[in-house]
């Protein structure tokens, strides 16, 4: 990479801390618990508005996990998300009023806390509907991953974003709050997906699955992406750049090889495509607060008038994680 690119990423990445500096003015603290994190804690981060349904069991997921404490951002829910959040003894909790979209779709509040709370922590950077699954996970905690990670001097942990979604139409089949999602949606496509490098950052870009194939058919270039980095040693120094797609420095976003293999790598299992999510489209649509004028969930709210059925003859029913490192969607490298 260039003398120039190389400055010109450095000016980049000053630039969203100093973003990300202005818009703390946007948080209210509501309780703050950090004095409890030991300095080997492993943090969750994450920005929610009204999704009081699905938190119980986000929370519950993430403890058995081995995560030992969570910071959360409210978007002014009012839902009550607000409210149970601060009643949990592992929850930090700060509310904000300002445009989520004007706050790089909540990358500025993130990344300001992470920065003030986060450094020398293994953190995990989610959405509430968003839950990592990674090589022996079904036998070993976070801890003994992020172990590996530090005895190879890996600062982070890609994970390809798997959209669930249930057998039949999307709505036919209600959530029940602290239910697990993936009893409902099950499925998921084990291919249909393209693959390129973003040259400027260095990550591999993933785009396709069920959403570019029903939602984008026409064009599924614009279908949402699907490459994630959400497990990272935090460094006061790093900033995610969008979303959790990509961050800087830009040596921490190489977490597959050429061919998107021999690297350890996870998958986030995606819950989106629950009863719940026709209103959340439309809520979305009508504040306008995502990214492209919400062109994301104009697409969505077109399509789910007719209640879709995402699934197809080439969908295939979760198993466990040993299922899609055979698929290629995930791998264990040389974690053994």
């Amino acid at each position: 990479m260039g003398i120039v690119r190389t400055y010109r990423l450095r000016l980049l990445r000053k630039r969203w801390r100093i973003r990300a500096f202005r818009k703390r003015r946007d948080l209210r603290q509501i309780v703050n618990r950090t004095e409890a994190i030991k300095s080997r804690d492993i943090l969750v981060f994450c920005t929610a508005r009204n999704e009081r349904v699905r938190l119980p069991y986000f929370l519950k997921y993430y403890r058995d996990m081995g995560v030992n404490h969570f910071f959360f951002v409210d978007n002014e829910s009012d839902d009550g998300s607000r409210e149970f959040l601060e009643d949990q003894p592992d929850v930090s909790l700060w509310s904000a009023k300002g445009s989520y979209r004007r706050a790089r779709f909540g990358m500025d509040w993130l990344n300001w806390l992470m920065r003030k709370h986060a450094h020398g922590h293994w953190c995990v950077t989610v959405d509430p509907d968003e839950f990592l699954v990674y090589p022996f996970c079904d036998t070993r905690g976070l801890r003994a991953l992020t172990d590996w990670l530090d005895a190879s001097s890996i600062k982070s942990f890609g994970s390809m974003l798997l959209d669930m979604y249930p057998k039949g139409p999307i709505g036919s089949r209600p959530y029940s709050e602290g239910q697990d999602p993936f009893e409902i949606a099950n499925w998921f496509d084990s291919g249909n997906y393209m693959i390129e490098r973003n040259k400027k950052f260095g990550n591999l870009w993933i785009q396709g699955g069920p959403r570019a194939r029903m939602f984008f058919p026409d064009n599924p270039t614009r279908a949402p992406a699907l490459n994630k980095i959400p497990l990272v040693k935090w460094h006061r120094s790093y900033t995610y750049v969008s979303s959790t797609h990509n961050l800087l420095p830009r040596g921490l976003n190489l977490v597959y090889d050429e061919w998107g293999g021999e690297k350890a790598s996870g998958a986030l299992l995606h819950a989106k495509f629950l009863h719940t999510f026709r209103e959340k489209a439309a809520e979305e649509l009508e504040r306008r607060q995502h990214y492209a004028a919400s062109h994301e969930y104009r697409a969505y709210a077109e399509k789910l008038e007719d209640d879709p059925d995402l699934w197809c003859k080439w969908s295939e029913k979760y198993i466990n994680w040993r299922q899609l490192e055979i698929l290629g969607i995930m791998s264990k490298g040389n974690w053994a």
